[in-house]
């Protein structure tokens, strides 16, 4: 993903469709990620690119857009405002609107993701997938692809995997509609987590991604905002992998329903890594230790195995 996200897989489709349609500038709104993708892709295009983020979405987002040549607009609200006054300049400016479910192609561009997935799994699904959740295109475009698989007769099992929607309990209007047996879910008030791509109180796709979870025999979580730097410090030095928030809210839900006993400990388990960690660096600041004397570092040593030449 050469903007670090899986934001880039629906980008390049609707960029790619949006230049083929004739339209000269896009605009959208983005929590973060997409911002980014659709300025990297519209340059590539050749086209316009207005992008509406929220004041405080992370300042590499921010910056990426605009190195993108993208004209970035902060806005004082969240993405659910920032996409009104991408609707409201559609009949001011005539730019094409990117949101979200707004045009079909970002939907087919990220069900690359349920291709891939079956491709890699020799045709036969996982058994669970655990998917960080904010506007939900990934889990519905997923959804999609499985469907069209089956109907092709390419998976080796009809039986598709459940979906585990993860979000934060700062922002969960996914996990409380479920809880609830409601089909759509209402505004989430004072939406706030670090998981920026999760930071989305209203989405358009909430009664299609309430289908398939149902669908699925899966549900919606809302983990612990509290809980999602340690664990994702704690995957990033445990695997030596890039894991962004919303990933590492996924994994404390799958340590949750383990713990629980709801996951089987021999099935097959797929949690999708939506980012990278260095968008994040508001979620990786620290204190770095200064080095004093050796002394120091030698009580912090102790125990630690040391060998030459490593």
């Amino acid at each position: 993903m050469p903007t670090g996200s899986f934001k880039a897989r629906g980008l390049a489709m609707a960029l790619t469709m949006a230049r083929r349609f004739g339209h000269r500038c896009v605009a959208l709104p983005t929590a973060g990620n997409a911002g980014g993708a659709a300025a990297a892709y519209a340059a590539r295009a050749g086209l316009k690119c207005v992008v509406f983020m929220p004041h405080d979405t992370p300042i590499v987002n921010r910056l990426e857009a605009e190195a993108y040549g993208a004209s970035v607009l902060l806005v004082d609200g969240l993405i659910n405002d920032c996409g009104r006054l991408v609707r409201e300049g559609q009949s001011r400016y005539g730019w094409f609107d990117l949101s979200t479910l707004k045009e079909p192609y970002r939907l087919e561009g990220k069900k690359t993701m349920g291709l891939e997935l079956a491709q890699q799994f020799d045709w036969k699904l996982p058994d669970t997938i655990f998917y960080p959740t904010g506007g939900g295109t990934g889990l519905i475009g997923m959804w999609k692809a499985f469907a069209e698989l089956t109907e092709l007769g390419w998976l080796d099992s009809p039986r598709l995997p459940r979906l585990i929607s993860v979000q934060s309990d700062g922002c969960a209007p996914i996990a409380r509609a479920f809880a609830a047996g409601d089909r759509f879910a209402p505004l989430f008030p004072d939406a706030r987590t670090i998981a920026s791509g999760l930071r989305v109180p209203a989405a358009v796709g909430d009664f299609m991604m309430l289908d398939a979870i149902r669908a699925s025999g899966g549900e919606a979580l809302a983990i612990a905002e509290t809980s999602i730097i340690a664990e994702m410090r704690n995957a990033m030095a445990a695997e030596g992998i890039s894991v962004c928030p919303e990933t590492a809210a996924c994994l404390v839900a799958c340590r949750e329903l383990a713990a629980q006993g709801t996951l089987d400990p021999d099935e097959r388990i797929v949690i999708f890594n939506t980012g990278a960690a260095q968008k994040y660096v508001e979620a990786l600041q620290c204190e770095s230790e200064r080095f004093t004397d050796w002394d120091v570092l030698d009580a912090r040593m102790t125990g630690t195995v040391q060998s030459r030449g490593r």
